[in-house]
């Protein structure tokens, strides 16, 4: 893939992104400037992921024009990516459900090229933290049990509710839980770029 450092080698830029992101995300964090974002917004969403991925790809915080897939799971379409998230942005947020309803819903926008996995598990615990006091903490969650609930949240999102229910804390300002959201091995892999007429 394409990105500002000339990295050519899958395995060293899946190194050095992780490396980058997570420094950037401890920044984002200890700065306070993640509480300053809107909960629940694209614009929160876009800041999220330009901060940990503008060092490495011209791509950070930007609507992506590709389409994606992930196996046989395509996400929104790049023609209605825009009306799709100015949705997810009108959504309600106020219970737990609701949340994790419009988290659901930004996944299948998937607005970014790469890194979306990451920059939404943050700003779905920005949500949770402004609206409910609570935060998820990623070490309690099965990454297997999130990733299949993931897959199945278009259809049916009781899963995903209830695995993350089970995992809320409110040890919303603890800088080792929100780190293990962006943990590697919680990231889709293997995503496949397509051209509408394959649609």
């Amino acid at each position: 893939m394409n990105n500002k450092l000339g990295i050519t080698d899958s395995a060293e830029l899946a190194r050095t992104e992780e490396r980058i992101s997570k420094k950037r995300a401890v920044e984002l964090f200890e700065s306070g400037r993640l509480d300053e974002l809107e909960a629940g917004m694209y614009a929160a969403l876009a800041e999220i992921h330009r901060t940990l991925f503008g060092e490495i790809y011209d791509f950070a915080g930007k609507i992506r024009d590709d389409n994606l897939a992930k196996g046989n799971f395509r996400f929104a379409s790049a023609m209605y990516l825009k009306t799709a998230l100015e949705h997810i942005d009108s959504m309600p947020q106020s219970t737990y459900d609701e949340i994790i309803e419009k988290y659901v819903e930004m996944n299948i926008a998937h607005p970014f090229r790469e890194g979306n996995g990451r920059s939404t598990r943050i700003w779905l615990d920005l949500i949770l933290k402004k609206e409910l006091r609570q935060v998820v903490d990623w070490s309690k969650v099965d990454k297997n049990d999130y990733m299949l609930a993931m897959e199945r949240s278009p259809i049916k999102d009781v899963e995903i509710k209830h695995l993350l229910k089970d995992a809320l804390t409110s040890e919303v300002n603890d800088r080792e839980i929100y780190m293990k959201g962006i943990d590697a091995s919680y990231h889709y892999e293997g995503c496949q770029v397509f051209k509408a007429e394959d649609l």
